[in-house]
């Protein structure tokens, strides 16, 4: 991602940039004959934005980051690639690691196993829950509709790309430009979102590392 002082500029050069390689591919590609996630957040006041910010903020940034991690393989068309199979992947990402399940210090179970069982999903999966949750509680009364909300209509706008990408994602194809299409859309609509739930845009640089997932570790942008 090319980095501008201008957020407007930098989401014109990107989609530039996303259309000059779909464009290439477009032609080498040819062939010769041509022939909510729903969530059940708690109504919000002011308040809630603070610890829906502690909750989600590392989640959903730490999808951002795992989301553009898939550019490079997407401008090439090729959806077989590990980092994209990886992203929707059922059993990819750890959302909540196991527990150990001792009482007072001591594991009482006759086989000595009190390790817990860690939950898996999809990055994607835990990024549309995330974003719904965290976009829910920017709301300035109780009154108004989910749905009706700036950052959730964002986010449902994300997640409709996404999800027919998801579905194309599935066949392996390694020359889908439908999706490569379906990808530049979404990081544009990603941007809007981020926007709104005051977090850095996605050509800030601010997602080249990695984010700890878990409550309360980024509240904040430092």
């Amino acid at each position: 991602m090319m980095t501008d002082t201008s957020n407007e500029d930098g989401s014109v050069m990107r989609r530039s940039f996303f259309a000059t390689i779909s464009a290439a591919a477009a032609v080498s590609l040819l062939p010769v004959d041509p022939a909510f996630a729903s969530g059940g957040a708690t109504a919000g006041k002011y308040t809630t934005i603070p610890i829906a910010k502690r909750r989600y903020y590392g989640r959903v940034q730490e999808a951002v980051h795992e989301f553009l991690l898939m550019g490079p393989a997407v401008v090439k068309a090729d959806m077989s690639d590990p980092s994209i199979q990886n992203f929707f992947d059922l059993k990819g990402a750890v959302i909540v690691e196991a527990r150990r399940q001792d009482i007072n210090g001591q594991c009482t179970k006759k086989d000595q196993s009190c390790k817990g069982s860690e939950i898996r999903d999809s990055r994607y999966n835990d990024m549309k829950a995330s974003m719904y949750l965290l976009g829910n509680a920017f709301r300035i009364n109780q009154t108004k509709a989910p749905d009706n909300l700036p950052t959730v209509k964002a986010a449902k706008a994300f997640f409709k790309e996404m999800d027919k990408m998801e579905k194309n994602i599935k066949k392996k194809k390694t020359k889908d430009l439908d999706s490569v299409k379906l990808y530049t859309n979404a990081l544009d609509i990603l941007d809007t979102y981020l926007d709104l739930v005051e977090l850095p845009p996605t050509d800030s640089g601010n997602y080249d590392q990695e984010f700890d997932t878990k409550v309360g570790r980024f509240s904040r942008i430092t």
